[in-house]
Parts: C-alpha cells; structure tokens; sequence
C-alpha cells in the first residue's frame, strides 16, 4: 500500500484537494484493503458494492458516509488506476432529502447565551456571526482576527480558497474577552493533546459538544 499510498496522495494534490479530504480519501481507500486483506489495486467493483453493504449494514453508517467514502473509492480506481467503472457498476446509496433545521435568531442568541463556558461561547459566537465552516472555525488563528480592518481572514476553506467576512462589533469584544482569558498563541480555538491544552487546532467534535452542552 506505500507506494499505492504515496501515488494517490500526488493525485489529490495535483488536483488541489483540501488536506481534509485527502486525509479522508487515504483512510477509506487504506481501510477498504483492510477488509478485504488484499492490496486495493487487486479489488474492483465487486468488492466495492460488498464494502458498501458492509458500511451501511454491518457498520451502520448513513448513506451519505457511505456515498463519500463511495467517492474516494471511485477517486482511486477511475482516477488514480484509470479504472473508468461505469456509475450504474458502483452506485452511490441513496440518503433520504430532508430540509436543513435553520434557527431562528432568538433560538440561536438563546443557544449562545446557554453556553457552559466562555470557550464554547466565543466558538458558537463566531459561527452564528461569521456564517464560516467547522473546519474554518477549527483552523483560525489569532493573527487571522483583524480589528483594524474588522474582517476576519479565512485561509484555505472550500477548494482552498481564502476570504473576508465582516467582524461585527460585539464578536470582537466576546473575542477580545476570551483572547485575554484563553490567551491562545497560535490558533484561535485551541485544542488538547493528551488531556492538556494544547497550541494546535481543535476538532469538529468539540463544536458539537459545545452545541450539546447548552442547556
């Protein structure tokens, strides 16, 4: 698998995958020969359309996890190998369409005020404000945070494109308020390492157990 690996690895970054899904697409592809214990580049559609049965039945993931571990399965037979499978040979489960859950600002300002500290505060803050992703949350720095200008620089989000959105007002002074209790060094949101804080970046699950956490 190493020089499989490293071949897939030049693929996705030929072609400008973000380092999310790169790390995505190995893990699935290396996970997925590990299953069926063979070297992937020795499997087909076969295996495929059993990987997925296995996902959704034995594992009991969503379709939609399924669908994308589905893609980088597709990514590295048709990409990498030049295997072009049809799409009706390994098709993508179909996940029910269900309408998004949108709060309305009273919901979202009660959830903000609910949080259970000032770190979960200041995280879900900068989410309902700046409309900016999980992973950009997750990836932001303190240098990113300019008050001068009162925008906040996101670098590398969706195809690895940088942008500016407005830094309100009241953002700044909650961040402001956070910045000289947390006084972190590099990334805005630091996580833990060991159990201990740590100056690198935290992970999409501390959001969701800052939404959890609040009464």
């Amino acid at each position: 698998m190493t020089h499989l690996r490293e071949l897939m690895l030049q693929e996705l970054q030929r072609r400008d995958y973000s380092q999310t899904a790169v790390t995505d697409y190995i893990r699935t592809v290396t996970d997925f020969a590990k299953y069926f214990q063979c070297a992937p580049d020795q499997l087909g559609p076969e295996e495929i359309r059993a990987y997925q049965l296995h996902l959704l039945n034995d594992r009991k993931q969503r379709p939609r996890t399924v669908g994308a571990q589905t893609a980088a399965l597709r990514f590295f037979f048709c990409k990498r190998l030049k295997r072009n499978y049809p799409i009706e040979e390994v098709p993508y489960p179909r996940a029910p369409r269900k309408l998004p859950i949108i709060l309305t600002q009273e919901e979202a300002v009660r959830l903000i005020d609910s949080a259970s500290n000032l770190f979960h505060r200041a995280m879900l803050m900068t989410l309902y404000s700046t409309g900016m992703r999980r992973a950009e949350l997750c990836h932001l720095k303190v240098e990113d945070i300019d008050s001068n200008r009162m925008i906040i620089h996101i670098r590398h989000g969706k195809r690895n494109r940088d942008r500016d959105v407005p830094l309100s007002p009241k953002l700044l002074e909650t961040l402001r308020e956070y910045w000289r209790w947390m006084q972190p060094k590099t990334y805005l949101f630091p996580g833990t390492r060991n159990g201990w804080r740590a100056d690198t970046p935290i992970t999409p699950k501390v959001l969701w157990e800052a939404c959890r956490e609040a009464p």
